[in-house]
């Protein structure tokens, strides 16, 4: 509360004498927000248009810290740090949550892909408020939605990861009723205004996760070796053997699922890559030794 004072108005004693807020309202989701980016991050300014997704810091910051050191293991080389290890977050959002993270905490640069104009609209005002970030994260408007790494991926780029949280819900009526559910289950009315929000691209996509995972994967193909791993989080156990069908069917070179969980909440992490050990051995090597100032 003393990064953030707005936050202490939403702030309250429970039943177990410890403090909290009301994880129904999505001003104290908010703010508490905005406290831990201040607190932890640096980040001074951070504010999201109405109806906008507004992430759960914890879970977000989870994926980016597994990734890290899946880049590591899977390289035999310490965790990347520095601005030459180079990301591209797909579905970037209003929030830019993922370019925040990973900059702040291992100083890697960004490109975020979003298809939506106010998204982006947004995520440049976060750019702009936060001078210590702005020169980390390029923003990319995806014109086209039926592409995910299409028109993203350019002729020149080299990421050393891919990452996406990709839309859960296969429709409006689908993504309305988990809606509804969850405030069923938070004592709400049905008419509640939904405590983290979301823009229908960023909760629903024709066929759900298993499609747009599908279409990413078999876009992948055609950027085998500009990119070192291709990662998305996974959130139905159910869809993991159809999805490692399709990575086998376009011939990656490895798979590897990494289990994630905060509290109750169970997910993972599909990771493919197009690259042998020993190229991608190499591939770390050669980009992420950081070189001495003058040399």
């Amino acid at each position: 509360m003393k990064a953030f004072p707005p936050l202490k108005a939403f702030v309250h004693w429970n039943a177990y004498k410890k403090q909290t807020i009301n994880f129904a309202d999505p001003k104290a989701v908010r703010a508490l927000n905005q406290a831990l980016l201040k607190h932890y991050y640096g980040i001074e300014q951070w504010e999201l248009p109405a109806d906008f997704l507004c992430p759960p810091i914890p879970g977000r910051a989870d994926y980016i810290h597994h990734l890290a050191e899946h880049l590591s293991e899977s390289t035999q080389r310490p965790t990347p740090k520095g601005e030459q290890v180079r990301i591209l977050d797909i579905g970037t959002g209003a929030s830019i949550i993922y370019p925040i993270l990973g900059q702040r905490a291992y100083g890697w640069s960004f490109v975020g892909s979003e298809v939506n104009p106010k998204a982006i609209e947004s995520a440049q005002k976060i750019l702009d408020a936060n001078p210590n970030l702005k020169p980390s994260v390029e923003l990319r408007q995806q014109t086209d939605a039926s592409f995910v790494l299409k028109k993203m991926i350019r002729e020149a780029d080299i990421f050393d990861a891919v990452l996406c949280n990709p839309p859960f819900h296969s429709s409006e009526a689908e993504a309305l009723a988990g809606r509804r559910r969850k405030q069923k289950n938070l004592g709400l009315s049905p008419k509640a205004k939904a405590n983290f929000g979301g823009q229908n691209n960023e909760l629903w996509y024709p066929g759900g996760e298993r499609v747009f995972i599908q279409k990413m994967i078999q876009e992948s193909k055609g950027f085998a070796t500009q990119v070192l791993w291709f990662t998305t989080l996974l959130s139905k156990k159910d869809h993991i053997d159809f999805l490692s069908k399709q990575l086998e069917i376009n011939e990656v070179a490895e798979i590897r699922i990494v289990p994630m969980g905060q509290g109750q909440k169970q997910s993972r992490l599909l990771c493919w890559t197009f690259l042998d050990p020993e190229r991608r051995h190499k591939w770390a090597k050669i980009r992420w030794t950081t070189k001495p100032k003058g040399q």
